[in-house]
């Protein structure tokens, strides 16, 4: 007996009833989730669990089997669920896949078996709605690409200034810190200057404009950077009057400071007490202690100053190993962005030599050397309505030839129309593109042309046939890529595509060129 192994990785719980065509019989459902059974496994007592269902039930030990209880045929052994216990039913396996399934998406119409639905569809229909996993949003498959790259509110830029990652909704927070984010000077009115370096071109800015450094004082000029020291040696006397209020002010409490009695020298009478020498001695005696008290604020003032004078000299230097550490570190962010950009653009050049590289493939896949080319114009009711809304007017075919080298050619479709034949027919026309050897080729283009919407029944093709003008720029040696599209305006009325048209099957139609070379 093969036994179920419980390290293999985790599948998915069972398939949703609603995805059979038709009823589902008993024994395809799931004993535990109700479901069909997706990769069966029968217990010893004979009832059928996913695999996911039952190693769920099982993962914390033996369990008994409800479905036994509810059917009144709990019997001991046979009725524990174990893992050790149970087989893969691969006969239910095989029939289950077997069953016909149908798409549970709106607007899809896929079916086919629930071997298919596993394999090919589920989890891929594009129809599907699923959830975003940055803002939580519902959307279709077939449109997560599109909403990643520029609906979801909580998808993820990168700065093109500075770089930096960050999401959709702080775009103008971020806008307002960038270091890099270009500003103009008001002053002087250079453009593109970095909010980092704004600072230094504001000190440095000749046009820039700033208070004089005596507005303190009472100064009210404001100078431009570049005539600061004009200004000051122009200015001197008035400073200093603007000066010595303040200097008179602080010098007032030391005028006062000197009691009456103090000796005075007199050049011709020596040493005398000055008038007040009748005031007694104990005024004195206070003056001086007045007089200590502030040469003791005065020295504690010093003192202050000078631990003050410390720190900021040690601050100083901390500062100066800071700004020498930022420094480094903006040369080697600068290095690396610089290696990063020159990353970026060998990749930029590698997907455009990749991308030329698939359009060579697609036109080599496609590409024919008889003359004769049959276009599969998938998808036709999108382009269609692309064409109506004017996103695609018009579709080129993939180039073909008229021999290996022989005259280069493809054809141009309006699937709303083009001139006279805009929004009542499909516009079909013919174009000569630049070849390799068209030197070695007879010009003008002269070959008959025969363009046809194919019957997908095989009964009655739509045919229009042309010699082309030889007289017509549209048949002369490109000089460009290819040459103006000559053709027919009136190729097919629109309304043979509506309904039921043979024309048109599985949204889907084709087209036929046919180069008639005779003569070449």
């Amino acid at each position: 007996m093969a036994y179920i192994s419980m390290d293999c990785p985790s599948s998915l719980p069972g398939i949703p009833q609603s995805v059979l065509s038709v009823p589902m019989e008993n024994k395809y459902k799931c004993q535990q989730c109700h479901q069909v059974l997706r990769k069966p496994v029968q217990a010893q007592c004979g009832h059928r669990f996913c695999v996911h269902c039952f190693k769920q039930l099982t993962s914390s030990g033996p369990k008994p089997c409800e479905a036994c209880r509810e059917e009144e045929i709990y019997e001991e052994p046979f009725s524990i669920l174990n893992s050790n216990e149970a087989f893969p039913d691969n006969a239910a396996g095989r029939e289950i896949a077997s069953l016909p399934a149908r798409c549970l998406n709106e607007g899809c119409d896929w079916t086919g078996s629930i071997k298919e639905y596993e394999a090919q569809h589920e989890g891929r229909c594009e129809l599907e709605r699923i959830k975003c996993e940055a803002c939580s949003n519902t959307i279709l498959r077939s449109e997560k690409d599109r909403h990643n790259e520029r609906e979801c509110e909580e998808r993820t830029l990168n700065c093109k200034y500075c770089k930096i990652s960050f999401n959709f909704k702080e775009i103008k927070a971020h806008d307002e810190i960038c270091p890099k984010f270009p500003l103009q000077c008001k002053d002087c009115g250079k453009k593109k200057i970095p909010r980092e370096k704004f600072s230094d071109h504001s000190k440095s800015c000749a046009k820039s404009k700033s208070a004089c450094p005596f507005s303190d004082v009472g100064c009210k000029h404001v100078i431009e950077n570049g005539k600061q020291s004009d200004h000051e040696h122009s200015s001197t006397m008035e400073h200093l009057r603007l000066l010595l209020p303040m200097v008179l002010s602080l010098a007032g409490p030391l005028a006062d400071a000197s009691g009456p009695g103090e000796w005075q020298e007199d050049s011709g009478l020596g040493l005398y007490r000055a008038p007040e020498e009748g005031v007694s001695m104990g005024s004195g005696a206070a003056a001086s202690m007045q007089s200590v008290d502030l040469e003791k604020k005065v020295k504690a003032l010093e003192n202050i100053v000078c631990v003050l004078n410390r720190e900021v000299e040690r601050s100083s230097v901390t500062l100066e190993a800071f700004a020498h550490q930022h420094r480094l570190d903006q040369d080697k962010i600068e290095n690396l962005s610089s290696k990063v950009r020159q990353l970026e653009r060998t990749i930029d050049m590698r997907d455009l030599k990749l991308s030329e590289t698939e359009q060579l493939v697609r036109e080599l896949q496609f590409c024919t050397y008889d003359g004769i080319f049959v276009w599969k114009i998938s998808d036709f009711s999108r382009r269609r309505q692309d064409a109506v809304a004017s996103r695609t007017p018009a579709m080129f075919s993939p180039a073909f030839y008229s021999s290996k080298y022989g005259y280069k050619m493809c054809l141009r479709l309006y699937l709303n129309g083009d001139g006279t034949g805009r929004g009542t027919h499909l516009s079909l026309f013919f174009v000569v593109m630049r070849g390799k050897c068209d030197a070695l080729l007879k010009w003008p283009f002269s070959q008959k042309v025969t363009l046809m919407l194919l019957d997908q029944n095989n009964r009655e093709h739509i045919i229009d046939a042309f010699r082309p003008d030889v007289t017509s720029t549209s048949f002369q040696r490109p000089i460009s890529e290819m040459n103006i599209a000559s053709g027919c305006p009136l190729f097919c009325p629109l309304a043979r595509l509506a309904g039921k048209s043979p024309y048109l099957r599985d949204d889907t139609i084709f087209i036929k060129a046919i180069v008639d070379l005779t003569g070449l």
